[in-house]
C-alpha cells in the first residue's frame, strides 16, 4: 500500500563527509543536505525540504544522520529509499525510512546524540584510510585519558570547548558518557550526551590527546571546564576521524539506532 500525501517521514542516512562542504545546505549547493534535497525532490517530482537530527561540520561523516520531511507524493517506505538513492552521489545513500507522528521533528525529539571518532596512532600518516580518521605520532596513555574524561562526565558549562561560531542558545549540555579504547593502532572514543556544541567533540578530542600524550595532566580539564573561554583549551582536533552516529528517540517511536555501516567502522 502507499501512504497519503502529508504523512511525514522520517530518514536514516549515511555519508563520507570529505567531499562536502557540511550538512547545512548553502548557496554553492555542495553540501549533504543540497544534495539529498535534489535527490528526494527529483524522485517526488517537486520540492522537498528537510530537517536534521544535527548538523555536521565539513569533513565530519555520519553513520545514521535521521532527517524527517513532509511527504508531497505518495511513496511505500522502502521506495523513499530506493528511489532517493538513485539520484545520490556514492558517497551518500539513505538507510531506512518510516512514517512518524505529524509533530515529530528530528531535532527536537531526539532524547540524545552520539558521536564516535576513530583515530590513527602511527609514526606513519594514513593513506587507505586517509580522511576517514585522526592521526597522531605522539605515544599515548590510555587511563591518563579516561581519568581526564570523567571530568568531563555530567551537566556542565562547555563554553570553553565551543566554536565562536555556535549558535546555541545555552552551553550547558549533560555529556553522559566518554568510552575510549585501543584496538591495535587505532583508537576509538565514543561520545554520548544530550546535545553537542559546534566543534565540542573535536575540542574535546585536542584536550584528551594532549593528556594521552603527557603534555597535561588529567586534571587540567578542571581548569579547563572553570575557565569557560575557549582560549583555556587545545587547538580543534580534525574532522577526519569523526562520525555521527546518530540521535536516539523514545522506543516508542521504533526508529532504528544502527545501521550496517556501524558495524563496518574499525
Amino acid at each position: 500500500m502507499h501512504a497519503a500525501t502529508g504523512v511525514r517521514w522520517a530518514l536514516g542516512v549515511s555519508y563520507r563527509g570529505s567531499a562536502y562542504n557540511g550538512w547545512q545546505s548553502q548557496p554553492d549547493g555542495h553540501t549533504v543536505q543540497d544534495h539529498l534535497e535534489r535527490a528526494l525532490s527529483t524522485f517526488a517530482d517537486t520540492r522537498v525540504s528537510t530537517v536534521c537530527a544535527g548538523r555536521t561540520d565539513a569533513g565530519v561523516h555520519a553513520l545514521n544522520q535521521v532527517v524527517h520531511f513532509d511527504a508531497p507524493v505518495r511513496r511505500d517506505a522502502f521506495s523513499w529509499v530506493r528511489g532517493t538513492n538513485r539520484y545520490l552521489p556514492d558517497d551518500i545513500a539513505v538507510q531506512w525510512s518510516a512514517p512518524v507522528p505529524a509533530d515529530f521533528h528530528a531535532r527536537f525529539a531526539a532524547r540524545g546524540r552520539r558521536y564516535r571518532y576513530v583515530l590513527l596512532r602511527s609514526p606513519v600518516r594514513p593513506s587507505l584510510e586517509a580522511g576517514l580518521v585522526g592521526w597522531v605520532f605522539d605515544d599515548l596513555e590510555i587511563e591518563p585519558m579516561r581519568a581526564a574524561a570523567q571530568h568531563l562526565v555530567g551537566e556542565h558549562d562547555f563554553s570553553s570547548f565551543r566554536s565562536s561560531e555556535c549558535q546555541a542558545k545555552s552551553p550547558v549540555k549533560t555529556l553522559r558518557s566518554i568510552t575510549i579504547e585501543r584496538r591495535g593502532a587505532y583508537w576509538h572514543f565514543q561520545f554520548d550526551a544530550n546535545a553537542f556544541l559546534h566543534h565540542m567533540v573535536r575540542n574535546i578530542m585536542g584536550c584528551l590527546l594532549a593528556v594521552g600524550s603527557g603534555r597535561r595532566t588529567p586534571d587540567w580539564l578542571l581548569d579547563v571546564l572553570a575557565a569557560r573561554h575557549r582560549d583555556a583549551a587545545a587547538p580543534t582536533f580534525a574532522a577526519a576521524g569523526l562520525y555521527f552516529a546518530g540521535p536516539y528517540y523514545d522506543a516508542t517511536l521504533q526508529l532504528p539506532d544502527r545501521v550496517p555501516v556501524s558495524d563496518w567502522l574499525p
